[in-house]
C-alpha cells in the first residue's frame, strides 16, 4: 500500500526557470543573466523597496490576515469595492483557491493545451479532470473551447496574454464567448502580463465582472518587479470573492509583501519606465530575429516564443555555458522552441550575440 495518493504518483512537478546562483555554482560563472521567468529586468519598484525597509522592524508581528490596506488600495485602482478583492501568495495560490472553492470532485476544468502549466498541474494535484483544447495559430480558440462545455464544466482558465505564446484574446472574441455561457460556469481571466500590452482591442476585463461569473487574476510579480515577494490578487463579484476568502489560508500574503504592493501601486513612474524598456526591447529583438531568419510568435507580453528550428533543450543548454538563461519549452511540449524574457538593452544584445554563436 502506497503512502502517497495514487493520482499524485503520475504528476510531474512544475519546473521553474533555472536560478542565477545555481548556474554560477554549476559552471563556475561570475556573470550570468536570466531571461527565463518573465521577471522585471529593472528590479523592484523603488517605492516598494522603501516601504519594505520601513516595515522590517515589524517582522515579529503577523501580517494583517485580511490585507485591509492592500485590498482597499487595489479596490480603488480597479474601481470596485474591497469585498471584490481576494489576495493570494502569487497567482498560483489564487488558482488553488479557485479550485478549492468552486470545483466539485466530479466537475471539470477547461483550458488550452499550450498555456500556463499551473492550471493543469494544480487541477491534477486536486484530482480534478482537465480538458485541453488546441490553440489555433498559437492563440486561444474560444469557439472550440465553448463547444467543449458540458454539464460537468465548472471553471475555464484563459491566460490573457497567454503564457508561453504571448498572444491575446481580443475584446470582441471575449464578448462573443461570454454570450450564452451556462450560469454555473466560471471564467478565469489570468492577466499577469496585461501591463505590457500595446494593442487597442485588448479587453477591459473588469468591465465584465458584475454581469458575469468572471474572476480576473493580476500579479505584482511582473511589471512591478515583486516576484520574490509572491503577491497577487483576484477581482470578482463580491458573492464569489467572499467564498474564496473562506477557502483562503490566513496570513497568506506576508507583511513585507503587503507593504511593498501598497507602495508599488503608487509607482506610476516605474511602471511607465518598465513598459518603455519592454516595448523598445521587443522591437530590437524582432529585428534581430528576423535578420537571423528565425520565426517567432508576435507578443503583447514581456517575452517572445522563438522557433529555433532545432532542439530547444539543446539551444537552452548551450546558452547556459555563455551565462545566458532562457526557458526551454520541453515541459510545454514545444520541442523546437525557446522562450526569452525581454530584458534591458544590454541583456537583449548579449542574448542575440550568444544565440548567433550557437545557431
Amino acid at each position: 500500500m502506497s503512502l502517497v495518493r495514487k493520482h499524485i504518483l503520475s504528476i510531474a512537478p512544475y519546473e521553474g526557470g533555472k536560478p542565477i546562483e545555481e548556474l554560477k555554482r554549476q559552471l563556475g560563472l561570475k556573470d550570468v543573466i536570466k531571461l527565463a521567468s518573465n521577471e522585471n529586468p529593472l528590479g523592484p519598484s523603488p517605492l516598494a523597496l522603501a516601504a519594505i525597509r520601513r516595515n522590517l522592524s515589524s517582522l515579529n508581528r503577523y501580517p494583517d490576515a485580511n490585507g485591509f490596506y492592500l485590498r482597499k488600495k487595489i479596490a480603488k485602482a480597479c474601481n470596485v469595492e474591497s469585498s471584490a478583492i481576494v489576495l493570494g501568495n502569487g497567482s498560483d495560490e489564487l488558482i488553488d483557491i479557485i479550485l478549492k472553492t468552486f470545483v466539485e470532485d466530479d466537475e471539470h476544468i477547461l483550458t488550452a493545451d499550450y498555456t500556463f502549466l499551473e492550471y493543469g498541474l494544480i487541477s491534477k494535484v486536486k484530482n480534478r479532470t482537465v480538458i485541453t483544447v488546441p490553440l489555433k495559430y498559437f492563440r486561444y480558440d474560444l469557439e472550440a473551447i465553448k463547444k467543449r462545455i458540458d454539464n460537468k464544466t465548472k471553471v475555464i482558465f484563459i491566460s490573457n496574454p497567454n503564457n508561453p505564446t504571448g498572444t491575446y484574446v481580443t475584446k470582441y472574441e471575449l464578448e462573443e464567448f461570454l454570450k450564452g455561457l451556462p450560469d454555473n460556469v466560471i471564467v478565469v481571466l489570468d492577466e499577469a502580463y496585461d501591463n505590457f500590452t500595446d494593442v487597442n482591442d485588448f479587453p477591459q476585463s473588469l468591465d465584465y465582472i458584475r454581469k458575469n461569473n468572471i474572476i480576473v487574476l493580476k500579479t505584482f510579480s511582473k511589471s512591478y518587479g515583486l516576484a520574490g515577494l509572491r503577491v497577487g490578487y483576484a477581482v470578482a463579484k463580491p458573492e464569489l470573492a467572499t467564498y474564496m476568502n473562506v477557502a483562503r489560508q490566513p496570513f497568506n500574503v506576508n507583511l513585507l509583501a503587503q507593504a511593498g504592493a501598497v507602495a508599488a501601486l503608487d509607482d506610476k513612474k516605474f511602471l511607465k519606465r518598465t513598459r518603455r524598456v519592454v516595448l523598445e526591447g521587443k522591437d530590437y529583438l524582432y529585428d534581430a530575429l528576423t535578420k537571423m531568419g528565425l520565426a517567432y510568435v508576435p507578443t503583447v507580453a514581456n517575452f517572445i516564443l522563438i522557433d529555433v528550428a532545432r532542439d530547444g533543450v539543446e539551444v537552452f543548454n548551450k546558452m547556459l555555458k555563455f551565462g545566458v538563461i532562457v526557458r526551454d519549452m520541453k515541459q510545454y511540449g514545444l520541442k523546437n522552441f525557446i522562450r526569452v524574457t525581454i530584458g534591458t538593452k544590454k541583456e537583449n544584445e548579449r542574448f542575440v550575440r550568444v544565440l548567433k554563436k550557437i545557431i
